[in-house]
């Protein structure tokens, strides 16, 4: 179980898109999972942290977003026998997505506001509270969309946390700072400023700032100068105790909003990107913060103004809490990671008790529309074939199941000297999921290192164009058109040493 996960981290991009990867990658190392993180940007304090938590971190120099980009991380993947793809950033686009599926992998892509114009991968998640289907109708039929809140992805040190109440003090005095890891425009100098300007005793702060942030000198010799005490911390890993901490939050308008929401802490909110603006603008409409809007229109006096009145405001902090509590329950990375282990499946042999779910399939309106002989399959007959076949040990008979050993699918093989006829379907309640080729990929890989066998032959009809898709998309290729029990055909085969 490997996950590969394609993101990046600068001054310019910000450090959010690699903390919330961070958060599903530490789910999957619980569930038994290896992960490699793979960045084109240079982030030493970020891939000192990942490798830390045991994770493999691949520098690739490469232009960011590109078609080479998503070829040479599809080969990687492939090296690292990696099934699964998770892609974050907004330089991802549909063209990159198509690469990464066309290359038979499974893609999770990380997404905010809808920004490609169409979306191929497996699943879509889209972590924000404005996440809407209206986003993503230009999608693949087998896209599944995950949605809002309850999606949000929190890291293993918030999880701990999960059901503490939130004490709120008459007077809040404690006041936490958080501006994203990178913080190019220096807002925080700014914060810093306006908290000079506030008339509160025993007013305490902490200063949290990221690795990319390029202001650090100045901002320490602002926080030594202050008139109250102010902690600056670099690079923190214990953002839920400070969130635990303090009484009131200035922070950005990005993913730190769901932790702390998850964390019950009343927060003052400026927009430091356009991508921001819908989850700030939304947030404050429900009461959850106090949107103060673009950065570049906030100057101190107001933030000072701000911060004054919600200090006193006792009975507008517990309304903040309890809305925000409402919002995060915490649970979101297990529910990602869910879906992305549903799409898991492993194949296992035929057994007596698969006849009828066999003869069920077979006789499927649409498997027998494009079957070769169209007529429905009487009970009497199936029972006779299906002994003959598991009595028969050139016939190699395998049943797909998922994580729950529920049946999804079958294939078959009937071997005749080296050379094997394939035959394959999957279950009405998993169709259009994109588990036909990765079941035949699947099957043909055990099949050739199982048995003697050099060569695979499909015969399909050619009107059963998703099947042809589905070979297609596992490596075989197109031999031309034949004919087979009275129908015209199209042979799709597939050798041994091209395979894989």
């Amino acid at each position: 179980m490997k996950l590969f996960i394609r993101v990046d981290a600068s001054t310019q991009i910000g450090t959010g898109h690699v903390m919330r990867c961070l958060a599903l990658a530490q789910a999957w190392q619980d569930a038994g999972g290896q992960v490699i993180f793979v960045m084109a940007t240079e982030a030493p304090d970020l891939k000192t942290r990942l490798k830390a938590e045991r994770m493999e971190v691949i520098h690739l120099p490469i232009q960011i977003g590109s078609a080479e980009d998503a070829e040479e991380t599809a080969k990687l993947a492939h090296q690292f026998n990696a099934n699964w793809v998770v892609v974050d950033g907004y330089h991802f686009d549909a063209k990159y997505q198509e690469i990464i599926k066309e290359s038979e992998l499974k893609l999770l892509f990380i997404d905010d506001y809808g920004h490609a114009k169409e979306y191929h991968a497996d699943i879509v998640l889209n972590q924000n509270i404005h996440a809407y289907e209206g986003l993503y109708r230009n999608r693949q039929p087998y896209t599944k969309l995950l949605l809002g809140t309850s999606y949000s992805l929190l890291r293993r040190e918030f999880w701990q946390w999960r059901g503490w109440q939130r004490s709120l003090p008459l007077i809040a005095t404690k006041l936490l700072v958080t501006l994203g890891g990178a913080d190019p425009d220096n807002v925080t100098i700014k914060v810093i400023q306006g908290l000079q300007q506030v008339e509160v005793e025993g007013l305490e702060a902490v200063v949290v700032v990221g690795a990319s942030n390029p202001h650090y000198e100045q901002l320490r010799s602002a926080s030594q100068e202050s008139r109250f005490p102010i902690q600056l911390k670099r690079n923190v890993t214990n953002m839920p105790e400070l969130m635990a901490w303090a009484d009131v939050a200035i922070t950005g308008a990005g993913s730190t909003s769901w932790e702390l929401a998850f964390m019950g802490l009343p927060s003052i909110c400026l927009i430091l990107a356009d991508n921001q603006r819908f989850i700030a603008e939304k947030l404050g409409a429900m009461g959850v913060v106090i949107n103060l809007g673009s950065h570049e229109n906030v100057s101190s006096v107001e933030i000072a103004s701000k911060v004054a009145q919600l200090v006193i405001a006792t009975g507008r902090r517990e309304k903040m809490t309890r809305c925000s509590q409402e919002l995060v329950g915490g649970q979101g990375s297990s529910r990602v990671l869910s879906y992305i282990k549903d799409k898991f499946f492993q194949l296992r042999s035929v057994q007596q008790n698969d006849c009828r779910l066999l003869w069920k399939w077979s006789n499927a309106p649409e498997v027998r529309a494009v079957s070769f002989c169209s007529k429905s399959i009487l009970w009497e007959d199936h029972v006779q074939w299906f002994k003959s076949k598991l009595m028969n040990p050139n016939c190699i008979f395998y049943i797909a199941i998922n994580k729950n050993d529920v049946p999804i699918g079958q294939i078959r093989y009937d071997i005749e000297n080296s050379e094997a006829i394939v035959s394959m379907s999957i279950d009405p309640n998993f169709r259009n999921q994109d588990y036909g080729s990765s079941l035949i990929k699947l099957a043909c890989k055990k099949l050739f290192s199982d048995f003697d066998v050099n060569r695979i032959n499909a015969y399909i009809k050619l009107s059963n164009q998703a099947s042809v898709r589905a070979f297609f998309k596992a490596g075989f290729q197109s031999m031309g058109i034949t004919t087979l029990k009275g129908h015209q055909a199209i042979l799709l085969i597939i050798d041994k040493y091209k395979f894989g």
